[in-house]
């Protein structure tokens, strides 16, 4: 039997996986970890809500974090401001036993003058929505030129509220040497475009 154990995560993050209830890994979770740790490929992954997916996700990206360091290392774009609170919740969870890991979350429809302060706190792993990091970005208060891993989390969707200009000007402002994670229900010509763009050689799942 697959166990988060036996595909390479660490025991802080084990103890906080199973005061979630969390006890096998979904399918998503067993292929993309893996990956994600292990090889550190870039993952194309397909994958509807209900899956799994933030935990395949969220928890490779807090078990690489390097929570001695309090620059953004890693973010999350989502479409919606209620996914990428509950995001932000998970990672908290997942995160529980790890000292030192912060997390922000950042949306529209909320003071922006909250997030700027959250962020000049520091943090590692940054969650939000494409709108409101292009603003943070254009403010100069969401510097991406060090980042380590960006997820696209329900791509089609964020594609489909209009936000492929956001999402080129934050892809465009990250490293090349990036990790990039990129999940989605559908797989449309513009997904595959971004894909095409941002990712290389991903393994798809």
């Amino acid at each position: 039997m697959t166990t988060f154990q036996s595909i390479g995560i660490e025991e802080n993050i084990l103890r906080a996986v199973t005061d979630m209830g969390f006890e096998t890994p979904t399918p998503i979770q067993e292929q993309a970890i893996p990956q994600i740790l292990l090889e550190e490929s870039d993952v194309l992954a397909l994958a509807s809500t209900g899956t799994g997916k933030t935990a395949a996700f969220g928890l490779p990206l807090v078990q690489k974090v390097n929570t001695s360091k309090s620059f953004v290392q890693a973010i999350v774009l989502t479409p919606t401001r209620e996914l990428c609170r509950q995001i932000a919740s998970d990672v908290e969870q997942y995160s529980k036993y790890t000292k030192g890991l912060k997390t922000v979350s950042v949306y529209g429809g909320a003071s922006i003058i909250n997030q700027i302060r959250d962020l000049e706190r520091g943090a590692q792993v940054v969650i939000g929505t494409p709108g409101r990091v292009v603003d943070l970005i254009l403010r100069g208060k969401l510097k991406l030129d060090a980042i380590e891993f960006v997820v696209l989390d329900e791509a089609d969707e964020m594609l489909n509220m209009g936000f492929k200009d956001d999402l080129d000007q934050i892809l465009g402002s990250t490293p090349a040497t990036k990790q990039t994670l990129l999940f989605s229900a559908t797989m449309p010509k513009e997904v595959r475009r971004i894909a095409q763009n941002y990712m290389n050689s991903p393994v798809q799942i």
